[in-house]
């Protein structure tokens, strides 16, 4: 283990290790850029000045990071009931709770703070697949088309 790295990540090749504070600058600047685009997207949702903006995302994840598992293991039968969907209503409950502690952030209510959640996920899962940030990856690979079996041309199912 690499005191400075971040261990759970894995490297490709020719990929420089990036330290902790370095990897947290982005993740903040991604939740910040998100938060902005569901004040802007969002009825409900606003900010007044752009410090504010700063803190207010810097909160929300905080939150996001330390007490949203806490909330999902509590309400554990409620997400796999609801197929996942609940976790936009802890997305938008700890959204609203920000709008109510930062005083320059605003929250109108549970269904701008819903639908925030959802623009800020979704802006978050694209800026994160844009900048090969996070834990999420994509990968294509193609295969060489296999060869067909002699003596027949269906499928070939191996045990």
């Amino acid at each position: 283990m690499r005191i400075g790295y971040q261990s759970g990540q894995q490297r490709e090749r020719g990929d420089e290790p990036r330290s902790v504070l370095v990897i947290f600058f982005q993740r903040w600047i991604i939740n910040t850029v998100a938060v902005l685009v569901a004040t802007h997207i969002v009825p409900g949702i606003d900010y007044d000045t752009v410090p504010d903006l700063f803190v207010a995302s810097l909160i929300f994840g905080s939150l996001i990071a330390f007490l949203r598992p806490l909330l999902f293991l509590l309400t554990l039968p409620l997400v796999v009931l609801s197929l996942g969907f609940f976790v936009l209503v802890i997305n938008a409950g700890l959204l609203y709770l920000v709008g109510s502690l930062v005083k320059g952030f605003h929250v109108a209510g549970f269904w701008p703070a819903f639908w925030g959640a959802l623009v800020i996920s979704l802006a978050s899962l694209i800026l994160n697949t844009l900048t090969g940030s996070g834990e999420s990856r994509v990968r294509v690979r193609r295969s060489s088309p296999q060869a067909k079996p002699p003596g027949g041309d269906g499928p070939v199912i191996d045990v």
